[in-house]
């Protein structure tokens, strides 16, 4: 576990479409956000980091696709940790996930508390029953998550002003999608409002949020056949204008460095 000095630390252990956890703790309170991958993948990439499967107090949904929820379900019943869900979205996965002792529904648009975490889930533009996007508040550290989602409306850019830390989609670079293998009902929905943003819309949505204390950008959900670390990279890092900000690529593959935030 991190030392317990309140500060939050971060660690994204996987990203993209074969999975998605993250990591997120202030040194008394860890939760997931999402856990997209196989329980023993997830307890595997905990451990690769020195952090404790067991130390986890909750998992916290964003919506009810697999590459979301593949490790949800025996986590919960593993270590006994409550699931932060909303009620469209436990009832589109609750035949995959099964039988969870302690659901705890939140409202999307409405913050509540784990412990000393602030959380507030706002709603996102993508193809599921009630997708949601977070912000989790410390003190004055403020972490901002938005990944599946199509468009960046006016509600995302309000709530993701003032973070320390971004978590932002970089799906793909739109000649790559256009010109790659998928099928075209698939490139169609890639590309839909309810889809994912390619490298210039996150290059766009960061423009309009960053600020002088935005200390790290991790740019995340990147495909594996239309995008590339570098490609995305390169537009989006044109948005930042202060040399303090640091922006990195998420992996699918191997969990991120544990980023402290203060």
């Amino acid at each position: 576990m991190p030392d317990n000095d309140h500060n939050l630390s971060v660690c994204v252990l996987a990203s993209g479409s074969k999975g998605n956890a993250i990591y997120i703790s202030d040194g008394l309170t860890s939760i997931l956000v999402d856990a997209g991958l196989s329980g023993i993948e997830i307890e595997r990439r905990l451990k690769s980091k020195g952090l404790c499967p067991e130390d986890l107090d909750a998992i916290l949904v964003s919506h009810e696709h697999n590459d979301h929820i593949q490790g949800v379900g025996i986590l919960s019943r593993r270590f006994g940790l409550p699931v932060y869900i909303n009620r469209k979205t436990i009832e589109a996965s609750s035949s995959y996930i099964g039988n969870i002792q302690n659901i705890v529904n939140f409202d999307t648009g409405s913050p509540f508390a784990i412990n000393n975490l602030k959380i507030h889930p706002f709603s996102i533009s993508h193809d599921a029953e009630d997708p949601a996007g977070f912000t989790i508040c410390l003190n004055n550290t403020k972490i901002g998550i938005a990944t599946d989602l199509g468009i960046a409306t006016a509600m995302v850019k309000e709530h993701l002003k003032d973070c320390t830390l971004l978590i932002l989609e970089a799906n793909h670079d739109p000649d790559m999608l256009q010109n790659g293998p998928y099928p075209w009902p698939l490139k169609q929905r890639i590309r839909d409002r309810t889809g994912h943003l390619s490298n210039e819309d996150s290059k766009n949505l960061l423009h309009e949020v960053q600020h002088d204390r935005l200390k790290h950008v991790i740019l995340a959900h990147m495909s594996e056949t239309n995008n590339t670390p570098e490609k995305a990279l390169n537009v989006v890092g044109r948005a930042i204008t202060h040399s303090r900000t640091r922006i990195t690529v998420a992996s699918q593959d191997v969990s991120g460095e544990l980023i402290r935030v203060k």
